[in-house]
């Protein structure tokens, strides 16, 4: 009886293998049987090492997968855009290691040029996955300025699914299982993102053999990293803010305010902080255990108490994030750099909004109607706006090189956000110097969060 090659396919998600022998199993231990098909299956991500292992063993295969999403395009700069020779330092490195990897760099460097270059090397379809509408929005326009082509856009009410598409993890995710085979580089923006449960499914999903991640930070905390070193590739580059000349990155000064709380804002802290830390030493928890937010929820879910422990927690910090000497600080600011494009940053929807209603200044927060917030950041640009007031949301990737003056008027403890609202302001200008204002509140825990976190970027 005649041997069959095997046969390598893309169904759902996964790779389908027939005709599977003793070989192909032994090579690859992510071989699963799939009694409904009677064939077996792997992890699509896999594709790239399968294919390798099987030309390198010796086995007779037919591929179904290469056809689609290794197909050829003659991508071509139709722009004056010249890479920085950091850029082309990096995407030497990734293709050393088989176009698959980790780039590092900060924000207003040039991270979607690297992409678009990336794209062009490679000369196949190309998915660009991103976190917000606005970065697709982004990215599409970019794309197609330097590449003279039509970019899709899928997410946010589009549905334009092309050769080279942006969309978002949000859409990558429900459609995957369906476009895992379509594309042969998948370039994933800020990709810090990847590791969460959901998110990973975009890469775990999709054969594409050529994979790039970008992003400024990519440690995190749960150490999620080690998904997107496995999903897409090893570290193959970086280079940090102070890296960079001048004629990259703007210069720029980073200022720390501390601000006092009044005595009636000094004694409700304490008397909360009081209720919240008592609930935690009476139940054991250590907050500064990995685990130990979610002891600390869990408690407060389990014992009687645990509401007025939470209630506490939240109160405390709220205190010290928006005490009254901040908006004072708020205004001489304003005053000092009158006429300068300033983002003021907070962490939560509900000071931004105190502030724009105390300055009567526009807000942005993920609440923001798409088209008001364009309006926003269009106004912005112009200078028809000289002062935006926003949450999270412009953390990351949006461009707006004309903002000279970030305060952050609250923040939390990620170096990955003070990273990000630091390269907002960064993005270089002619005759432009950067500044960024951090407000805190003194004999708070937010002193010492910003103290831990900032480090190695104190004045």
């Amino acid at each position: 009886m005649e041997v069959q090659p095997l046969h390598v396919s893309f169904d759902q998600g996964s790779l389908l293998l027939k005709h599977v022998d003793e070989r192909v199993v032994a090579m690859s231990p992510d071989l699963v049987f799939d009694d409904r098909v009677k064939a077996w299956r792997m992890p699509a991500f896999r594709y790239a090492e399968l294919i390798r292992e099987l030309h390198e063993g010796g086995v007779p295969f037919i591929d179904d997968v290469a056809g689609k999403c290794l197909a050829k395009h003659a991508w071509t700069i139709q722009s004056d855009l010249q890479l920085r020779d950091y850029q082309a330092e990096a995407l030497d490195a990734w293709e050393a290691m088989n176009a698959q990897g980790l780039i590092v760099l900060p924000t207003g460097v040039g991270k979607s040029i690297v992409g678009i270059a990336a794209t062009v090397r490679k000369q196949v379809s190309t998915l660009v996955i991103v976190p917000t509408i606005d970065l697709m929005q982004q990215w599409s326009s970019v794309m197609e300025r330097h590449l003279g082509e039509h970019i899709g856009m899928f997410g946010g009410g589009e549905k334009d699914l092309q050769p080279i598409t942006v969309t978002t993890y949000d859409s990558a995710n429900r459609m995957m299982e369906f476009w895992g085979d379509q594309f042969g580089l998948v370039i994933f923006d800020e990709a810090h993102h990847l590791p969460g449960p959901v998110n990973r499914l975009t890469a775990e999903l999709a054969c594409a053999p050529y994979r790039l991640a970008l992003t400024a930070t990519p440690e995190r905390p749960d150490r999620g990293e080690e998904v997107i070193y496995r999903m897409v590739g090893p570290e193959v580059f970086r280079r940090e803010i102070d890296d960079f000349r001048q004629d990259t990155l703007a210069p720029y000064t980073l200022r720390r305010v501390y601000v006092d709380l009044t005595d009636r804002e000094r004694e409700a802290y304490e008397r909360a902080r009081g209720v919240y830390r008592e609930f935690l030493q009476r139940h054991g928890i250590d907050l500064a255990q990995p685990n130990g937010w979610q002891q600390f929820i869990q408690a407060c879910a389990r014992y009687p108490d645990g509401r007025e422990a939470l209630e506490a927690y939240h109160q405390q910090k709220n205190i010290a994030l928006g005490a009254m000497a901040k908006m004072e600080e708020i205004w001489r600011i304003l005053k000092r750099h009158r006429g300068e494009r300033i983002l003021i940053f907070t962490a939560y929807n509900e000071l931004a909004y105190r502030i724009g209603e105390v300055f009567l200044l526009p807000v942005i927060t993920h609440q923001t109607r798409a088209r008001e917030r364009k309006t926003f950041l269009e106004l912005f640009r112009e200078g028809e706006l000289s002062v935006l007031v926003t949450s999270r949301v412009l953390n990351e990737g949006i461009d707006v090189p004309e903002a000279s003056v970030g305060i952050v008027v609250s923040g939390t403890g990620s170096v990955r956000e003070y990273i990000q609202r630091l390269g907002r302001i960064l993005r270089p200008r002619h005759g432009k110097q950067a500044i960024l204002y951090e407000l805190i509140s003194g004999g708070t825990t937010e002193h010492y969060i910003a103290k831990r976190r900032r480090g190695k970027y104190a004045d």
